[in-house]
């Protein structure tokens, strides 16, 4: 199983989907809200139907659990409220056991190997981020994990979440955060992974940057240190993804593209954001900016002067 872990609005969607597009792969969408929005909330499917309704996930229901339903997604959310939490992070690290947690994890596995037999594929992609879930299913024996750290220049994740976005599932608008809020958990969640990796995990860092630099470079390395090199990225042309249909079960509205999708740089925070606004994300998260090769003094982080920009662990490359 690959986990796509990071802040929200830094790519982790659009490279779920190109992982996707990749033969043996099946993408599942953040799987974290499967039990409420899908299970409860029966909200789309990435393909556009229901989720109880698609023939994808009802498989996977029955092969999984004998099919879905509120008591079996009540339970599981009760357990996620008393594990997967953020707070619980140093204890999940220290591998100290806490009540529940085998059987929440349990849940995700079967979901995972009943996903994976029903696609036909030998990975399964989760991009639910969380660090907290993914500390959680470390400790289980039956999931093989290897974590993708996939990260952006904070400053412009901070303007990402003031944006108004439309829920395509029910024309609701979407959460959005204040500066001070984005800058707060771009750091808990990059520094949650970064202690993951220092924890024996497999965690591998991606910049959004890099990857919309030279998509198919960062790609190919990607999927090589997930064991999957040596495939034709074929669905990846200049500047443009060809996307199928997704059975992705939750996610930003980019989980219901198919089709030509464009690949360009999202820099408008460049220009738009208030100078008030990029310095305050500057001065909270400056450290872990110069890690990840951002320059808080820049307004406009370089292209890609090292790319692809893949890194394992904690151990970062110097871009020269």
């Amino acid at each position: 199983m690959v986990f796509i872990g990071g802040l929200g609005r830094s790519g982790t969607t659009l490279l779920e989907r190109l992982l996707g597009e990749v033969p043996g792969v099946a993408p599942l969408g953040e799987v974290v809200h499967l039990w409420e929005r899908g299970v409860i909330g029966k909200e789309p499917c990435g393909c556009g139907e229901p989720f109880t309704s698609c023939p994808f996930w009802r498989r996977v229901g029955i092969r999984a659990f004998g099919g879905w339903s509120t008591g079996l997604a009540d339970r599981v959310l009760t357990l996620r409220r008393r594990v997967d939490r953020t707070r619980h992070i140093p204890a999940l690290a220290a591998r100290r056991c806490r009540v529940g947690l085998s059987g929440y994890t349990r849940a995700y596995s079967r979901v995972y190997e009943a996903a994976a037999q029903v696609a036909g594929g030998r990975v399964v992609v989760d991009s639910s981020k969380h660090a907290s879930l993914a500390f959680c299913l470390r400790t289980s024996p039956v999931v093989d994990m290897s974590v993708v750290h996939v990260v952006r220049d904070p400053r412009a994740v901070a303007y990402s979440w003031r944006k108004q976005i439309t829920r395509p599932e029910d024309g609701t608008p979407m959460t959005r955060w204040p500066p001070l809020w984005t800058a707060v958990h771009w750091l808990v969640q990059n520094l949650a992974f970064e202690l993951l990796a220092r924890r024996g995990g497999t965690v591998i860092r991606v910049r959004y940057e890099d990857l919309m630099a030279d998509p198919p470079a960062v790609m190919q390395a990607l999927l090589a240190r997930l064991g999957l090199g040596g495939v034709e990225l074929t669905f990846l042309r200049p500047g443009v993804a060809e996307l199928s249909v997704a059975h992705t079960c939750a996610g930003n509205p980019m989980r219901f593209a198919a089709g030509p999708l464009e690949l360009s740089r999202d820099d408008n925070w460049c220009d738009r954001q208030p100078r008030l606004h990029r310095w305050l994300v500057t001065a909270l998260t400056w450290p872990l900016m110069l890690q990840y090769g951002y320059r808080p003094r820049d307004r406009r982080t370089p292209e890609s002067a090292c790319a692809p920009w893949l890194t394992a662990g904690v151990a970062a490359q110097e871009c020269r």
